[in-house]
């Protein structure tokens, strides 16, 4: 049971901190659940981030799932779960019931817009992260822009727009057969 109120009371406040999504939340979950309690790898991490980004829902969630099944089995990734959602549930009612009386004030916009330049660095400090652990050799370096072709370049200039899932699939596929992971490159 303690185990479990940990698991609870740690990503209760990851919850209460999730600004801007997922990828913005990767430098603190690395902080608090690699550095600081051990309960997952940095390698393990991003693997979560990546099959939570494949799988319906937020991706900070999801990896709050999956950390809270390694360490303690379906009541932990229910623990976790509850945890991770308890305080923006409270925080969004807070904000709804109070926000639209403030919404239109210049100090509140101003803030807002602060935020965003925020949550664009903290993305992009997660991009980098990810980056490194990601793109380890050659291989990985020419899947990376096929994809991002594919993904950004391609629907805009080709007309061809590949869903998302099939990239992700294509390119796990593609580990299989032809890559190495971050593990062996390193080796």
């Amino acid at each position: 049971m303690k185990e479990l109120t940990e698991l609870y009371a740690a990503f209760f406040r990851i919850g209460c901190v999730n600004f801007g999504g997922g990828y913005a939340m990767l430098p603190l979950l690395e902080r608090d659940l690699v550095t600081r309690r051990g309960w997952t790898t940095m390698d393990d991490l991003a693997d979560y981030f990546a099959i939570g980004q494949c799988t319906p829902g937020i991706i900070a969630l999801n990896v709050s799932t999956f950390i809270g099944y390694k360490k303690k089995g379906v009541a932990g990734a229910i623990a976790s779960t509850t945890g991770f959602l308890t305080g923006p549930i409270i925080i969004i009612l807070l904000i709804a019931a109070f926000l639209s009386n403030f919404a239109d004030l210049a100090i509140v916009q101003h803030a807002f817009a602060g935020i965003r330049v925020c949550v664009c660095v903290l993305i992009l400090n997660a991009i980098l992260k990810l980056w490194k652990k990601s793109i380890v050799d050659k291989t990985t370096f020419i899947l990376y822009l096929v994809i991002l072709f594919m993904a950004a370049v391609a629907p805009s200039i080709l007309s061809v727009n590949v869903p998302k899932a099939i990239l992700v699939i294509a390119s796990g596929v593609f580990g299989i057969l032809f890559g190495r992971s971050g593990k062996e490159a390193a080796a």
